[in-house]
């Protein structure tokens, strides 16, 4: 019987191996079961999202609950084919992903994918040829799973899991189970982008149908440019659009418009053409795009003011470098995508709206011009014609009527009005001369010049100063003091923008029968004590220099008032 026993057992003992080996291949069928159907549930959770953003962000997560990795990453290939232009992780906190600092651009072992995107299976991180450690505070990780992620043939971005928990490696079934999600990846990633595209092109369509009613309504010129640059960073998802247009005589920009991120410091910023990302876009009538502003060594010429930025892109309001009207600059925030060939397709259809806004401005202009010379016109025609000729014939009424007077004091009071009516018609005379001057032949007139001067403030003030003229400036001031007249106004003006930090500006100027006075009156900070006036000295020279004054006032409200007068001598 001893010997019997063991004989006896050994059936048993292979039916347990037996079943062993059964349960092992149950558990592991159930395993892949699961897994098959976290796999599902993963590629339906990703497909359901139609915004970019989102469906990365599941991708990626779904990556590291499907191989049970403890750190996941998705990078995103920017348009050099060389680096990664976005980085999205799991498994790191906020505080340690701000403690290591800047995020991954896409080299060594993270490039090695991008420059052979094949899957990459790694036991140990620190043994491959392409690894040459990690950041300060970067957690150590050890395991390393990499796969391309392809949209239509093209490879989009790349997967990366490290550091499979429970100390194991990946295996051939981890790779083929992250395969197959990125397959489904591309998938959704090509639709989040067609929905994007799409939404992207109807809001375009709707912005050019609102800027088109507006300029056909004749709104203003500078009401249509901001339309136009808030859409256009609305669209975009910019921080930043700033409108330049070309300052006469020079081969610089001025921002003429200028919203978000601190719009104020940059309004009236002189930028130059050589050097700068609009001077670029403006020099050769085509986008320049860069994908760090504020390090991009090509441009960085001119005031820095893009602290916080990234992504940027500069459009030419035109059809080419010689139609140029100005440039539209977009920035995006620091990290945020850059801009794509797709989003500068639309951009330059709605950047030509710009220009189209600009000519059609300058055509209201001329418009307006031509058809206040035409009443000029008919005005002067009227008082030669009409007022002219009945007042000399009631002058010679009364001429004739003076003679049957007897009365020495009703003859004198006949004889004056007499005198009178010939000072009127001097005078009507003088305003007919000045109605029917043309620029070409005299230069442009007094209120020209003025009228010019204040509407060019507007771009370094940040607003339209308020205007006003009286009496015959174009008739009774001379040339050389009009010349005094013009240059001291446009050193108020500079010395408002530089210096007032005003919000409001008015111009009054008023031509009498013994001098002309102009008057300039901000709501500023006032004069400084002790601050710098050789402004307010050449002012003063130039008023004493044709026999004038200069003077300074704050008036009750705040600010300043500066009066600077010359006598005229109409006579002469």
């Amino acid at each position: 019987m001893g010997v019997d026993e063991p004989l006896s057992r050994m059936p048993q003992l292979r039916l347990d191996e037996l079943l062993e080996e059964l349960q092992a291949r149950i558990n592991a069928a159930r395993g892949t079961r699961d897994r098959v159907h976290h796999l599902l549930e993963a590629v339906v959770s990703v497909g359901r999202e139609l915004d970019l953003n989102q469906v990365l962000r599941r991708i990626v997560e779904a990556a590291a609950l499907l191989v049970d990795a403890r750190y996941a990453a998705l990078g995103v290939i920017g348009p050099d084919g060389r680096t990664l232009s976005q980085f999205l992780t799991v498994g790191l906190s906020d505080e340690e992903v701000a403690r290591i600092g800047p995020l991954p651009a896409g080299h060594g072992l993270l490039g090695e994918i991008i420059r052979h995107p094949e899957p990459l299976r790694i036991d140990d991180i620190h043994a491959h040829p392409s690894s040459y450690g990690f950041p300060a505070h970067h957690p150590p990780m050890k395991s390393f799973l990499g796969v391309p992620i392809r949209v239509r043939d093209e490879v989009f971005g790349n997967l990366y899991l490290t550091d499979k928990r429970g100390e194991q490696e990946f295996d051939a079934e981890d790779e083929g189970v992250i395969t197959t999600l990125s397959v489904a990846a591309g998938v959704a990633i090509d639709n989040a982008r067609l929905y994007e595209s799409s939404q992207r092109q109807r809001r375009w369509l709707e912005a050019n149908a609102e800027i088109t009613r507006r300029l056909l309504s004749g709104s203003a010129r500078r009401d249509v440019l901001e339309l136009l640059a808030r859409r256009a960073r609305e669209i975009t998802g910019a921080a930043l659009a700033d409108v330049s247009v070309p300052v006469p005589g020079t081969g610089d920009l001025v921002v003429e418009l200028a919203l978000g991120s601190d719009p104020d410091a940059r309004r009236g910023l002189v930028v130059p053409a050589d050097g700068t990302l609009s001077g670029a876009a403006y020099a050769s009538g085509t986008p320049a795009t860069t994908p760090d502003l504020p390090k991009d060594d090509r441009y960085n010429a001119g005031p820095r003011s893009f602290d916080g930025l990234g992504p940027a892109v500069s459009v030419p309001l035109g059809t080419g470098a010689e139609d140029s009207r100005g440039v539209l600059l977009l920035a995006r925030a620091e990290g945020d995508p850059v801009f794509t060939d797709g989003e500068l397709e639309p951009l330059l259809t709605f950047s030509g709206q710009a220009a189209v806004a600009l000519e059609l401005a300058d055509r209201r202009r001329d418009a307006e011009q031509l058809a206040l010379l035409e009443d000029r016109d008919r005005i002067a025609r009227d008082l030669h014609d009409l007022a002219i000729q009945r007042l000399f014939a009631t002058g010679m009424t009364l001429q004739s009527a003076a003679r049957l007077v007897e009365n020495p004091g009703a003859a004198e009071r006949v004889a004056r009005a007499v005198g009178d009516l010939d000072e009127t018609i001097k005078i009507i005379r003088s305003t007919i001369f000045g109605l029917r001057t043309r620029e070409e032949e005299t230069g442009p007139s007094l209120r020209a010049q003025v009228a010019r001067a204040v509407g060019e403030a507007g771009t370094t003030l940040g607003f339209p100063p308020r205007l006003s003229m009286e009496g015959l400036l174009d008739t009774d001031v001379p040339a050389v003091i009009a010349d005094h007249v013009v240059a001291s106004l446009t050193e108020l003006l500079s010395n408002a923008a530089r210096h007032a930090d005003a919000t409001r500006v008015e111009v009054t100027l008023q031509a009498t029968p013994r001098e002309v006075c102009l008057t300039v009156t901000d709501d500023g900070r006032g004069l400084p004590d002790g601050g710098r006036r050789s402004g307010l000295v050449n002012l003063a020279e130039r008023a004493h220099r044709v026999g004038g004054t200069m003077e300074t006032a704050a008036p009750p409200e705040g600010g300043t008032r500066i009066t600077w007068r010359a006598p005229l001598n109409t006579d002469r």
